[in-house]
């Protein structure tokens, strides 16, 4: 409605919002003017000063100290770095703002494969053989290419708001990190669990390299499965004194003799180096003989085979025999197996030269199944985890046909020369050769192309496989000498009473994860065949065997010249001619001793950041443990995994208090991010259209520990609920431009409402301390943006904006602008660790100056005596029937009878006992109508109520009397007052 043009514009009287806050944000172009004022101002230095300068005192601040999970310098940023970065943040930032000293110290991993292979592609564009440069010179490239990666990543990751000591972070390839990287390793050396072995490990041909877990990735592809017999060479000898052997006729031990186990595999390559048939202990197993055979076959009428009953009618189909071609002869009891001996099936065969003449045994394993196959594993020792244990158990010797590039030795009878993969990590022909051998001898029963998930480098995209290699390796069921028994005396047992006693895990199940793979991970594997990295410094004596007690030189001398080495030279001393002379010095005779040439495993190297970045850093931890590491899920087999097993090798527990993981990101329709689909959002892509803050915002309302999802429709409602937030905070600006402190109320005089607001923020101060505490981000936002939009912008502010506006000084408005107040001073603190950019804006807006910062504050304590149970029961009484209310007159809006509540006076039919709330509460004003009537009165029937409010019924009645030319009130008496055309509340505030 328009005001009457003839009486006076009182617009000009009325206490409007002022602030220069604008709505539409900019974030993109202003967000980098804030972080070069940060840096300008030196934010995070100066809160390491404010905690420096109460040291020691009665308001000391607890120091905490999230470790930075080193993320790789070899690439942009991906929106998985994005959300782990900006978590950190959180939890950093939120941290210091309650009370602690937060240090951040962010880092990189700069040694390792992927770096060295982005070098290695550079040469093979131009036709570069990388053996032939020097080795130094090579390493020398590498640190170039990381150092290059760091800066750019650096700047990527303050884009995003992100606080820290960015210009001297740790870098694992500095001098002092290389250098404590080798001591850390010397450490394993001196304590005795340090050994060198030959054992399956994750090997990529293509690399030339041994590869951890965690540089391991799984792609299906296609393989060959064959099902081969091994010819029974002896089976049970019939003793009558048995019960068993009497049972068994010898007439039936014979048939055994003639029968062959069959075996199944997806690795024809491996047959070669068999040397045992594992079978399960629970299965049960059958006799069966073919009777016919379709015109192809591999098999004859009269062949009998062993089979786990549960895969003999899979394996005779796998052989193109119907249901009626074949029969089952008889039970095979567990005792005959374990009785048994098969021939190799390469054993005799014309040219082997011997090469396969051996018994293979029959096992026993608890890792067989008769889910898949044929019941019986074929057992190669070099080239299996379960292999190998069984092979160490029983005493199998190791087999050493397969070189680093997959080839078979060029002597090997057959197959000599033959790869299992290409240098491009394509098949080679070892599979076809070994197949082909097999069907000449008369030795394959079947074969098949199957899809499988199976190991493949994360660097290369090739496949692994397991191959029996020396290696370096750490015992951790090995008792460690260093006497710091408080946890446990092996790795493994520090490790796992770290896991279950010393560390809190976010979420819980963190730990469930993390304490299976230790509890059943065998020896880690510390060494690898490439350049780039940190060596095993240490050397081994000529002419030793590994088992040999002399064969590991232990000097401490020699140690500390390697390492002081390393603090001025940096790694690449290890490899200047004359190194080993000059390390060995006069205390070893040179030429006893060889020197180790392999690199540490990075995972070694960033398992050692605690070391060098907690324990040596001036501001790193106190007493050297992370309160923090925050990582991917993944990274329970990663660095998680890979800190805890050093940490417990070097300082007797896990180097952590606290373990937080978060998942992967996603697409919005859940699909993996991949440059082949094309559904990669990049963080940098974000901050430009959007601005940092609403990635972070979206960071903070997903449920990080799940995976979650990301797209344009999901920031554009991210955006949209930042617009909502951004309107409430602007309110606050504009009601709070002149406030201070004589318009200050004490709690005790304000009216209900403002004790009301006032119980509210007591129980949110709870809630978001307590939710920041327990890195729970989705909760605390939450809260605060449902307390923001719908408890003060949709209702508080909707309520008192009649006040702020109208009134004159009085206690209402003075109480109302000092509720303002106390909520500005909590949502501008308990949402900087979210809207880092953002809440600065706001802040400075109302707080200028060349120092100020939101950054530099602490969350305000919020008084408990604030708390106000009864009050608040009663308010939510009062606010159930006014949602009755407005939803009577939003009916009356959209029929267009009224154009505003302030039209109407409706009549509102309640109980006795709401009757007694609703009349100590002025309920037109929190309504925003001009009048209303309560009634106790029944309530017609063409009254309106709300289903999820109870005995509460309303009638629309419009508002008698004349239109407030100032408040906009229809009241009855408007126009009878000093000033024209006002009602008396408006009279008073302009006299």
């Amino acid at each position: 409605m328009c005001a009457d043009t003839t009486t006076p514009d009182y617009k000009s009287t009325l206490n409007l919002p002022k602030t220069s806050f604008p709505m539409r944000a900019g974030l993109p172009k202003r967000e980098p003017e804030w972080l070069d004022r940060w840096n300008r101002i030196g934010v995070y230095d100066r809160l390491r000063e404010k905690a420096a300068d109460v040291k020691g005192s009665a308001d000391a601040r607890p120091p905490f100290t999230l470790h930075d999970g080193p993320p790789y310098a070899n690439g942009h940023l991906h929106i998985g770095h994005a959300l782990n970065k900006i978590l950190k943040d959180f939890v950093v930032r939120s941290q210091q703002m309650m009370g602690r000293d937060a240090r951040y110290i962010p880092g990189w991993d700069c040694h390792g494969l992927p770096i060295e292979w982005k070098i290695e592609e550079k040469y093979r564009q131009k036709g570069r053989d990388k053996d032939a440069v020097p080795v130094v010179e090579f390493r020398q490239e590498c640190r170039d290419f990381a150092a290059g990666w760091v800066d750019i990543q650096r700047e990527e990751f303050k884009r995003l708001g992100v606080t820290g000591k960015w210009e001297n972070p740790y870098l694992t390839m500095d001098f002092h990190a290389e250098r404590v990287i080798a001591e850390e390793f010397q450490k394993f050396l001196m304590n005795g669990t340090l050994y060198q072995g030959s054992k399956p490990v994750m090997w990529s041909p293509v690399e030339k390299t041994a590869l951890a877990e965690a540089e391991v990735e799984y792609h299906d592809r296609q393989v060959d499965a064959i099902w081969v017999r091994f010819p029974v060479v002896k089976a049970l000898e019939v003793d009558p004194s048995d019960a068993l052997s009497s049972a068994v006729a010898a007439s039936e031990a014979m048939q055994l003799e003639k029968a062959s186990v069959v075996i199944w595999t997806t690795t024809p390559w491996t047959i070669p180096q068999n040397r045992a048939i594992c079978f399960g202990p629970r299965i049960s197993y059958g006799l069966y003989k073919v009777t016919s055979t379709p015109e192809e076959s591999w098999v004859s009428a009269g062949d009998t085979l062993l089979l786990a009953d549960s895969q003999a009618a899979s394996t005779m189909t796998a052989a193109r025999l119907e249901a009626d071609m074949w029969e089952r002869v008889r039970d095979v009891d567990v005792r005959e197996l374990e009785g048994m001996t098969c021939a190799h099936p390469l054993r005799g065969a014309e040219g082997a030269n011997g090469e396969w003449d051996f018994d293979v045994p029959l096992l026993p394993g608890d890792h067989v199944t008769d889910d898949a196959g044929t019941g019986f594993v074929h057992t190669a020792p070099s080239h299996g985890d379960d292999d190998y244990a069984i092979g160490v158990k029983h005493g199998l010797p190791m087999t050493y046909n397969i070189r680093d590039d997959s080839s078979y030795r060029d002597d090997l009878p057959f197959f000599a020369g033959e790869a299992i993969l290409k240098p491009n990590g394509k098949p080679g022909g070892a599979n076809k050769a070994v197949m082909a051998k097999l069907v000449e001898i008369g030795a394959l029963l079947a074969r098949a192309r199957l899809t499988i998930s199976d190991a493949h480098s994360w660097r290369s995209k090739a496949p692994v496989i397991r191959l029996n290699r020396p290696q370096w390796f750490a015992a951790i069921d090995k008792a460690v000498g260093d006497g710091n028994d408080t946890y446990g005396k092996t790795i493994r047992e520090r490790a796992l009473t770290s896991i279950d006693e010393l560390v809190t895990w976010t979420p819980q199940k963190g730990r469930n994860r993390l304490f299976s793979m230790i509890e059943a991970r065998p020896d880690w594997v510390l060494s690898r065949q490439r350049a780039w990295g940190v060596p095993l410094t240490c050397f081994t004596k000529k002419g030793a065997a590994y088992d040999d007690p002399d064969y590991l030189l232990r000097n401490e001398a020699v140690n500390q010249r390697i390492v002081e080495a390393f603090e001025a030279e940096g790694a690449d001393a290890w490899y200047q001619d004359g190194a080993k002379e000059r390390f060995l010095g006069s205390d070893v005779n040179p030429d006893d001793y060889d020197q180790v040439m392999d690199i540490l495993d990075v995972w070694f190297d960033s398992g050692s950041t605690h070391a060098f970045t907690l324990r040596d850093r001036e501001d790193g931890s106190d007493d050297g443990l992370a309160d923090l590491y925050l990582e991917g899920t993944d990274q329970h087999r990663g660095w998680f995994h890979s800190s805890l097993l050093q940490g417990c090798g070097t300082m007797g527990r896990a180097p952590y208090r606290g373990v937080m993981t978060c998942g992967f990101t996603l697409d919005s329709k859940g699909m993996k991010m991949s440059k082949s689909l094309g559904n990669i959002i990049a963080p940098k892509t974000v901050a430009d259209q959007y601005g940092a803050d609403i990635l972070r915002l979206w960071v903070a309302q997903v449920d990080y520990a799940n995976d979650q999802r990301i797209g344009d429709e999901i920031l554009k409602g991210v955006a949209d609920s930042y617009r909502r937030l951004r309107n409430t905070m602007r309110f606050l600006l504009g009601s709070l431009g002149d406030f201070n402190d004589a318009d200050r109320t004490d709690p005790a005089d304000m009216p209900e409402l403002e004790r009301w607001v006032l119980h509210r923020l007591a129980e949110l101060g709870k809630t978001v301390r307590e939710g920041y505490a327990a890195y729970d981000f989705q909760g605390v936002f939450q809260s605060v943006f449902t307390f923001a939009t719908v408890e003060l912008s949709a209702f508080y502010f909707d309520v008192r904006k009649d006040a702020l506006y109208c009134d004159g000084d009085t206690l209402r408005r003075r109480a109302a602008r000092t509720v303002l107040d106390i909520v500005f001073q909590r949502l501008t603190t308990w949402l900087a660790p979210i809207l880092v950019f953002t809440m600065e804006e706001v802040w400075l807006e109302r707080f200028p100056g060349d120092d100020s910062s939101v950054h530099l504050t602490d969350m305000p304590e919020t008084p408990a005596a604030w708390l106000d149970a009864d009050l608040a029961a009663k308010w939510a009484t009062v606010r159930s029937v006014r949602r009755v209310v407005t939803g009577a007159l939003e009916i009356q809006r959209t029929d267009k009878v009224i154009g505003a509540s302030l039209e109407a006076a409706p009549f509102v039919h309640v109980t006795p006992e709401v009757a007694a709330v609703l009349e100590t509460v002025s309920f037109d004003d929190l309504c925003i109508t001009s009048g209303i009537h309560v009634s106790t009165d029944p309530a017609p029937e063409n009254a309106f109520r709300s289903e999820d409010v109870a005995d509460v019924a309303v009638v629309f009645a419009k508002a008698d009397g004349n239109k407030c030319q100032r408040c906009w009130k229809i009241l009855p008496d408007v126009g009878k007052h000093a000033h024209e055309g006002v009602c008396s509340r408006c009279d008073e505030a302009l006299s």
